[in-house]
């Protein structure tokens, strides 16, 4: 039961809802009453949904917010903690492109260079006629948002790639996929001349300021996993498969995920390759529908609605293929622009969207697999209490 204050804040918030004054909120709301307005959405969620623990996490005004909810295991029933960690599936791919942009900012890898010159187990292969920029933008000519399953082991990828035919010609067709994004991992990682795990969790984590994240989580750790939740409540852990780090593979905090907004929205302080790298994710290289493909990030132009961000998130945009209108130079990063990345895996569900002109960022890291529209419509309600109201 809420307490007089705590009512009468649930009250004002949901007035200005009605009225679509939610920003009102905004600089100088209290943080007791940011929890309010926060616990009044995340819990009915929760409940909806069916979802044991959720850590969210809000930066606002240069500072970091941080909720809990619920436990991070039926077992044991361990309190979530801005320091559980939590799969993000395909969230991973953002930080795959990071570590692909710090590779062009050494110059090591090149974008427009064919696949085949990185990966030489594929010369001979459609590889040579595909770019390592069509592959973190999803427009090689179709490959499949999963690999076969008689192909989806790390010993049987790479039959897989060098048989694989395109369905239509590079750079035509966007089509989301777990094999193109993880293929421009492995690109990067061989650029470097080093394993993409080590890579990640040796140089990328570290020099990001991440203290919490993994590839693998270490033994010493595993008491801060997080126990995932099929839809239908059944225990659930991501497992091996072809291209698994690249693609779906890091565990990581709210605490962690939170920082590596604030790096993306103040990136000043990090060693040049890695402004560099964030400023080439978050650049602009062709129009597919309602959005605009970055590296491993997805752009809207900001304000933007609920609708086209619904929209841009869709079933339809993970599972079809949408017509790639390149723009004639890449759009440089916009500070004016909506900034958002979904993850799932069989038993967790993320989402994360900052605003650069607003400098204020968004995590959602649940620990059950739930719809994508709730995680968008929900993001979008808080960044609109926080002022990012259109």
């Amino acid at each position: 039961m809420l307490d007089k204050h705590h009512f009468a804040v649930a009250l004002f918030t949901s007035t200005l809802w009605i009225f679509g004054a939610a920003d009102c909120l905004a600089a100088n709301t209290s943080e007791s009453a940011l929890k309010a307005s926060v616990d009044a959405v995340i819990e009915p969620l929760m409940q909806n949904q069916g979802i044991p623990g959720m850590a969210v996490a809000l930066l606002v005004d240069g500072q970091a917010h941080y909720f809990s909810y619920g436990i991070a295991s039926k077992a044991d029933k361990q309190p979530v903690t801005p320091n559980t960690l939590f799969e993000i599936g395909s969230i991973s791919k953002t930080f795959t492109a990071t570590l692909a942009g710090y590779a062009v900012a050494k110059g090591r890898l090149a974008l427009p260079a064919n696949a085949s010159d990185y990966v030489p187990q594929l010369h001979g292969s459609a590889f040579d006629h595909i770019s390592v920029l069509n592959l973190g933008t999803y427009t090689a000519g179709g490959l499949p948002l999963q690999f076969p399953a008689k192909a989806d082991a790390a010993d049987k990828m790479m039959g897989y790639y060098q048989q694989w035919q395109p369905s239509f010609a590079a750079a035509e067709q966007r089509l989301y996929s777990n094999p193109s994004l993880g293929l421009f991992g492995y690109a990067a990682a061989e650029s470097l001349g080093q394993p993409f795990d080590d890579l990640m969790e040796k140089t990328l984590f570290p020099k990001l300021g991440l203290k919490s994240s993994y590839i693998q989580v270490p033994q010493v750790q595993m008491s801060h996993y997080a126990q995932g939740y099929t839809k239908d409540d059944s225990p659930a852990r991501v497992g091996p498969g072809a291209m698994a780090s690249q693609a779906y593979g890091v565990k990581t905090t709210a605490e962690d995920m939170l920082h590596f907004v604030r790096m993306n929205l103040q990136a000043q302080g990090l060693e040049p390759a890695l402004q560099h790298a964030i400023n080439l994710t978050q650049t602009g290289y062709y129009q597919a529908g309602p959005l605009t493909q970055g590296l491993g990030w997805e752009l809207y132009a900001y304000p933007v609605t609920l609708k086209t961000l619904l929209e841009g998130n869709s079933t339809q945009m993970a599972l079809e293929p949408h017509k790639a209108n390149w723009f004639e130079t890449p759009q440089p990063p916009q500070p004016s622009s909506w900034i958002n990345k979904t993850g799932s895996t069989k038993g967790f569900g993320a989402y994360v969207a900052y605003i650069p002109a607003k400098q204020i960022g968004i995590v959602l890291l649940a620990n059950k697999n739930y719809p994508i529209p709730s995680r968008v419509k929900t993001a979008y309600k808080l960044l609109s209490i926080v002022g990012a109201g259109n």
